[in-house]
């Protein structure tokens, strides 16, 4: 299945705008240490260390912040090191492997900010993991 091309209501994003982050964020941190756990996930926590990222989804008006530490993800706040913005839809794609984030990147569709060296490592993190084994993955595809 196709991630169809999307974007998220003005309705919802004026809605998700106004909600705070740090629920979502917190969420993000505890899925991607349990895919760190289970091992899905190949991250060195030491790479990472004393970083902080934040995922900007503009068409819902929300971004996620994350730091890092040698025990893992957790939900961040403040100026990120590496900040990755895109639509929903991009980002499923990413997640899905339906686009690569080179060509969206050259696609003007998301936009990497930051530590180049850092987006440089995030990438090549994301680019490892087969995302069409996760339990959320299986269930778009089904």
């Amino acid at each position: 299945m196709r991630v169809p091309d999307f974007a998220l209501p003005a309705a919802a994003a004026r809605l998700l705008s106004r909600l705070p982050a740090s629920p979502p964020s917190r969420l993000l941190a505890a899925a991607l240490n349990r895919l760190v756990g289970s091992r899905a996930l190949p991250a060195d926590a030491s790479q990472l260390a004393g970083k902080r990222l934040a995922l900007q989804l503009r068409d819902a008006g929300l971004t996620l912040c994350l730091a890092v530490d040698e025990s893992g993800f957790r939900a961040g706040d403040g100026q990120a090191d590496l900040r990755l913005s895109a639509n929903c839809a991009d980002f499923a794609r990413l997640l899905l492997r339906e686009e690569d984030p080179d060509t969206l990147f050259f696609q003007r569709r998301l936009v990497i900010e930051g530590d180049t060296e850092l987006g440089l490592l995030v990438k090549n993190l994301l680019d490892s993991v087969d995302w069409s084994q996760m339990p959320l993955a299986r269930l778009l595809v089904s």
